[in-house]
Order: C-alpha cells, then structure tokens, then sequence
C-alpha cells in the first residue's frame, strides 16, 4: 500500500471540522497507509494550546504513523534547500524537512500548500 503524508495544514483543517479536509481524509484512509511527519506533528502540538485542543490532537496523531526525521531526511532537505536557493525559490524551513522526509519515505503528500512544495523534484503531490 503506497503511504500518503499529510500537512498540518490539511490535519488542522481536519482537526478544525472543516468539511473538504474530512472528506480528503475518508477518501485516504483505507486506499493509502496514512502518515505524517515529525514536523508537522511539532507544529500542530504547538498550536494546541488547551488541554481539549492537545487531547485532540493526540488523538489524530496516534492514527497516523509519525515519520521521524532521520539523517537521510536531513540530507534530502538539505539538498532540495539548497538546489532551491540557488534558483533563488528558498522555503521555510520546516517545508523543506516535511518535503526531505516524504521523499526520504517514498511518500505522496497531502498538502493545500501546494506553491511551495510542487517546487520541490520528485516529490509527488495528492
């Protein structure tokens, strides 16, 4: 089964009870091995800030698997972060490792931020 790694901005979206984002949700779970990464599991406990919003959030994560980021997946961020700067396309920081471990774990990303990751070779965009 081919693994779908999705955004915060997709999961706050979902945890916010947005409807577009819940149906991109049903129609992952069961067709793909449904992920994420840490960074993204980082930026939405940050954002959680009472303890209902944190349950909620803990609740999400522990049905995705949490992507950790590994030396490889440093290695592809530094990489794309690099190849992108040079074209004079830089992203943030955290977009670059959320994109380095996708590519690093061969996954496709779920993502409505979509201008700055389709910058980024290989990585395959749902």
């Amino acid at each position: 089964m081919e693994s779908l790694c999705i955004d915060s901005d997709v999961l706050i979206d979902f945890l916010r009870g947005k409807p577009e984002a819940a149906g991109k949700m049903r129609a992952a779970e069961g067709r793909y091995f449904l992920c994420t990464t840490a960074c993204n599991a980082y930026e939405l406990l940050a954002g959680a800030v009472s303890p209902a919003r944190r349950t909620a959030v803990i609740r999400l994560l522990d049905r995705l698997r949490v992507l950790p980021l590994t030396r490889a997946a440093a290695e592809k961020s530094a990489e794309t972060g690099a190849a992108l700067k040079a074209r004079g396309q830089g992203l943030p920081l955290a977009d670059l490792l959320i994109a380095g471990t996708a590519l690093e774990n061969k996954c496709l990303l779920l993502t409505g931020n979509r201008k700055h990751f389709e910058k980024i070779p290989g990585l395959a965009l749902l």
